[in-house]
């Protein structure tokens, strides 16, 4: 026997089919009451088929949108409905007309509160992207303070009638040696000395801890040269044309020779190569480091011959502190209006700004502007209570601010800092919330590092193991790996 169109209508199986599909179905008659459901929709109200057929729609979805198709007698279509609290639905609703006669209506909805949720994290993650990426657009970054004096000198690197030159950038870690990289690359492009597509390769040199290794990465390979080893472009032919970026400079000193001769020849030749490959590649070392103290005398000559310092944020003045301080809040408000198109206004308490305007960053601009970010976080409302808002502010005070940020002075402050190994009951907080919020050790070590806590993972893992078994043992724990 061949199933047929007619054979399957003729053997009743529909209900069956119906009730194995991921979708509710509700069918009712003119008078809203239900004459089919299947598994789904019985399983989202709760009940059995049996208790539902037979009785209003409404008993079971009271905001049921079959109601409105009963009225109007025309299909609404994706409409987005809480039927259960707080499972939200999306429904299609369709009149039956059968002879040209209207008999009811049926629809079929989904459970999209996972989705939903998802597209909510996928939101939230896109606005963390947002706020913690290096900077996109750099125009308005150049009137900050110390940048743009420190700019004006950079511009004379590349923009010099002499041609471009190397340069070397020094600092402390966070006070925005890359971002400067970026600016000086932007302007080499507005004023046509590079390309406009002209590459910018940026390497952290500390990752380089064999000089094999460095050697092939920095200047490339051919295939056959050691075992295993690919035709492979070096970051010297990747930057061909552009700017090489080397940050943390200060840990090449193994390799420091062969920097020199692409410098000084501008030519490289892969590792196993007999043939050299000119180059033109504009090199901007960046280090914590004084390189004058660790370079070879000859390429400290060939890298410094314009060598710019960014002072720490503690250098900087009250001005430009504020100055910071309004760019990162005004870059959240614009990363919300971005990610969910809301209005948000984030208004500080006079207390809480002097806290941090007059706070002490041992790891300077980056860290000043994670401890802004998490103090707008912790005053922000929960997406849940937003609703359908497009205008929203919120006030940040005293206690929204991570641990202690109070006016101190710089010997002060820092003694303040808790050891590695002590967990203080602000840390401990900071953690139990990042916990929650589903942050495992290694990702809630990393983060108390940007804030200037040294607390090693294992710590973390240990701490919240111990807290967690007191509380009630194993179905309280979370992976802590």
């Amino acid at each position: 026997m061949r199933l047929t169109k007619e054979l399957f209508l003729s053997l009743d199986i529909l209900p069956d089919v119906l009730d194995r599909i991921n979708d509710g179905v509700n069918v009712v008659d003119t008078d809203g009451i239900l004459v089919y459901v299947n598994e789904i929709s019985a399983n989202y109200a709760g009940k059995t088929k049996e208790e539902m057929i037979g009785k209003p729609i409404t008993d079971f979805y009271p905001a049921a949108v079959l109601l409105t198709v009963l009225q109007d007698r025309k299909p609404v279509l994706d409409k987005t409905i809480h039927f259960v609290p707080p499972k939200k639905y999306i429904v299609n609703s369709y009149p039956i007309v059968h002879n040209g006669k209207f008999l009811g209506a049926f629809s079929v909805f989904q459970d999209i509160q996972e989705l939903d949720q998802l597209n909510s994290k996928i939101k939230q993650l896109e606005i963390q992207v947002k706020l913690t990426r290096p900077e996109g657009d750099f125009n308005h970054v150049v009137h900050l303070g110390t940048m743009q004096s420190v700019f004006r000198q950079a511009k004379k690197i590349v923009g010099s009638l002499g041609g471009p030159r190397h340069s070397i950038i020094t600092g402390a870690s966070g006070t925005g040696k890359t971002m400067l990289a970026n600016l000086i690359y932007n302007y080499a492009k507005e004023i046509g000395v590079i390309s406009k597509n002209a590459p910018f390769i940026e390497i952290n040199c500390a990752q380089f801890t064999n000089p094999d290794i460095a050697a092939m990465e920095i200047f490339g390979s051919v295939e056959g040269a050691y075992t295993g080893s690919k035709k492979k472009k070096g970051l010297f032919e990747q930057a061909n044309g552009g700017i090489l970026f080397l940050d943390e400079a200060h840990t090449i000193e193994n390799y420091q020779n062969l920097l020199l001769k692409a410098i000084e020849s501008g030519k490289i030749r892969r590792i196993g190569d007999t043939r050299e490959v000119d180059i033109n590649v504009i090199v901007i070392a960046a280090s914590t480091k004084n390189l004058h103290e660790v370079f070879l005398p000859e390429l400290y000559q060939r890298l410094g011959q314009y060598e710019m310092y960014l002072p720490s944020l503690q250098e900087r003045s009250l001005e430009e502190k504020e100055q910071l301080f309004l760019h990162f809040v005004k870059k959240y408000e614009t990363a919300v209006w971005e990610a969910r198109k809301i209005h948000y206004h984030v208004v500080f308490t006079p207390q809480a700004k002097h806290a941090l305007l007059n706070a002490v960053y041992p790891r300077n601009i980056r860290q000043m502007r994670d401890v802004i970010n998490y103090s707008i976080d912790a005053s922000s409302p929960l997406i849940e209570d937003i609703g359908e808002k497009t205008d929203i502010t919120t006030t940040v005070g005293l206690e929204h601010i991570p641990f202690d940020v109070s006016d101190k002075s710089e010997t002060e402050k820092n003694d303040s800092l808790p050891p590695a190994n002590k967990i203080t009951e602000d840390v401990a907080q900071f953690i139990f919330e990042r916990y929650q919020n589903g942050d495992g050790p290694r990702k809630i070590s990393n983060r108390l590092t940007e804030m200037g806590y040294d607390l090693p993972y294992y710590k973390v893992a240990y701490y919240l193991k111990k807290e967690y078994s007191q509380e009630g043992g194993s179905n309280n724990e979370k992976s802590l790996e």
